[in-house]
């Protein structure tokens, strides 16, 4: 009696997760639950949306939820895909923060914990004011920057270890300021630090640039100067280098997986992410956000996960950051 009360439970009670990628029906994922660890209108967050958008929109799956899980930079929604141990149906997006912020909270997870399914893009940072802003070259901001460091306020769409933290620190050291002396103020994604770059309440702000396209396009923002080696198109400003500024920087962003789940799973997730990098919808993606395609599935990711948590270590500890 007891073991048929048990299996009439389990037939009653519905499964948390829609059929997919463990169905016999199809070899293919059809839906699919992707964990953001930040807020809403940061990097994580546009990439996540844009990339679920471009594959129901070409059909490669049917159900895709994006919800956010913001903390710690990020570490707070790896604990949770770590925690969700053999979990097919569930994916993470990521980037160059999450590596840092595992080295700046302590986390007790790192990314060599989940299971790598792809990069994706690679963007550089901007460095932008408000168009009432004082500032109009970077010349000038560096200027006021060297002249009192504390005084003038940098605001990242990323917690200490981030890219948004990474590409100012790496900036004041190209014009001689020591990192430490920098008054960095992180926010969780590129949403939360907008507001203060508009109200004024950074001297100016470093963040992705496709998280900003729409207010460049609309003039509420001046873009000083762009991280990369190329000027980027539609971005009337230069690069660092251009302006006198020895840096050169890109942010990369990826997806994950929890740790455990099958090799079938972990081939089907591959294999969907590597249908939507050559459809129409993907590219156009990319050019209207400014991403660069920098694709790596499956090994090809994770032996790049563990070079760059292994660079971000080193480059935390030459800043006397970490």
């Amino acid at each position: 009696m007891a073991v048929a009360t048990a299996l009439l439970a389990v037939l009653l009670v519905p499964p948390l997760l829609t059929p997919g990628a463990d169905s016999g029906e199809t070899s293919q994922v059809r839906s699919l639950r992707v964990l953001v660890p930040n807020q809403p209108g940061g990097g994580y967050d546009i990439t996540a949306r844009t990339a679920a958008k471009a594959m129901e929109d070409a059909g490669l799956l049917r159900n895709t939820e994006v919800f956010n899980l913001p903390g710690a930079g990020g570490t707070v929604g790896l604990g949770r895909t770590v925690g969700e141990r053999g979990n097919g149906k569930l994916i993470m997006s990521m980037g160059l923060g999450v590596v840092g912020a595992v080295y700046t909270n302590k986390s007790p997870n790192s990314l060599l914990d989940t299971t790598p399914i792809a990069r994706l893009i690679e963007e550089p940072d901007i460095v932008v004011v408000a168009k009432d802003s004082p500032y109009t070259s970077l010349q000038q901001l560096v200027d006021a920057w060297k002249a009192n460091p504390g005084a003038v306020t940098v605001g990242g769409g990323s917690a200490p270890g981030g890219p948004d933290h990474l590409a100012p620190m790496l900036m004041a050291k190209g014009v001689g300021l020591a990192p430490k002396s920098v008054n960095y103020i992180p926010f969780d994604g590129g949403g939360e630090l907008l507001a203060s770059v508009l109200g004024g309440k950074v001297a100016f702000g470093v963040s992705g640039v496709g998280e900003y396209r729409d207010q460049i396009q609309a003039g509420t923002l001046r873009v000083l100067a762009v991280t990369s080696g190329k000027r980027v198109s539609g971005i009337d400003a230069p690069t660092l280098r251009e302006s006198g500024v020895d840096v050169e920087f890109s942010n990369w962003r990826g997806i994950v997986a929890p740790p455990g789940i099958t090799q079938t799973d972990r081939d089907r997730l591959v294999d969907l992410l590597q249908r939507m990098q050559k459809t129409p919808q993907w590219a156009e993606a990319l050019q209207r956000n400014g991403w660069t395609d920098a694709f790596a599935p499956g090994d090809q990711f994770k032996t790049f996960l563990d070079n760059e948590n292994k660079r971000v270590a080193t480059v935390l500890k030459d800043l006397g950051l970490a």
